[in-house]
């Protein structure tokens, strides 16, 4: 949980979208510095826009981006990196035909310190194990938890500050589903700040320090983690209850 007054990730009445149609409409959010921050809503809420826009991936188009008290609406993605910003994208996108250690060396491209590089290849090797069993297998033919892991790895790699990470849980088995949570639990109490991206709304909002819905493009109500799963509108529109 935070112990700062300033958000590391701050977004202001954000707007961005595709073309001429607008996707996020005034999206306001803030991410403090050892939190959990966890972002639901359905398909098409606009979740991974958001996500791209703070990463700069897309530009917004109107409001503001702070991280770590500066402005960042016009810096490059690679540059957010060198900062301490990583973003782990949907879908993994993996190098599949490099090893799981050539992807996990991709992650540090941006650095030079190759004693510290070293003992970040054991601290991922430590967190997941079944990667440095399978340091030599093309990044491909893992399975898609596997893969899921590989992804957080090679994030890890850069050394982030804040992680954001897009729907860390889809298409991967319930049983490393919850292997990736207890990861990202570790590292959180590690010191590591999340923004998560997350349809299993249960499962992110249980690890969560606080949580936004998303709807339409617009935040439609934010609490705790705990508050919001035990909010009868949480529960009937993302839990399956009545």
């Amino acid at each position: 949980m935070s112990t700062s007054t300033e958000a590391m990730l701050s977004l202001e009445a954000v707007d961005s979208g595709y073309g001429e149609v607008r996707v996020l409409k005034h999206v306001s959010l803030e991410v403090f510095q050892g939190e959990v921050v966890a972002v639901i809503g359905a398909n098409g809420a606009g979740k991974t826009t958001l996500l791209q826009c703070i990463s700069s991936l897309i530009r917004i188009w109107q409001g503001q981006i702070k991280f770590q008290g500066s402005p960042i609406n016009e810096t490059p993605a690679h540059t957010l990196v060198g900062q301490g910003l990583v973003h782990v994208p949907e879908g993994r996108k993996i190098f599949p035909r490099l090893s799981v250690r050539e992807n996990l060396e991709m992650g540090a491209f941006l650095r030079s310190d190759k004693e510290q590089i070293k003992k970040d290849f054991d601290r991922v090797y430590a967190l997941f194990p079944i990667l440095a069993e399978r340091s030599t297998q093309a990044g491909g033919t893992l399975s898609g938890g596997e893969q899921q892991m590989l992804a957080i790895g090679r994030g890890l790699m850069s050394q982030p500050r804040l992680m954001i990470m897009d729907e860390p849980s889809m298409g991967v088995a319930p049983l490393l589903v919850t292997k990736i949570y207890q990861a990202i639990e570790q590292l959180n109490r590690d010191g590591l700040t999340v923004l998560l991206v997350e349809q299993n709304a249960t499962v992110a909002l249980t690890l969560a320090d606080r949580g936004y819905v998303l709807e339409t493009g617009e935040i439609e109500f934010s609490g705790t983690g705990a508050e919001l799963l035990n909010d009868p509108r949480v529960r009937a529109a993302y839990l399956g209850e009545s």
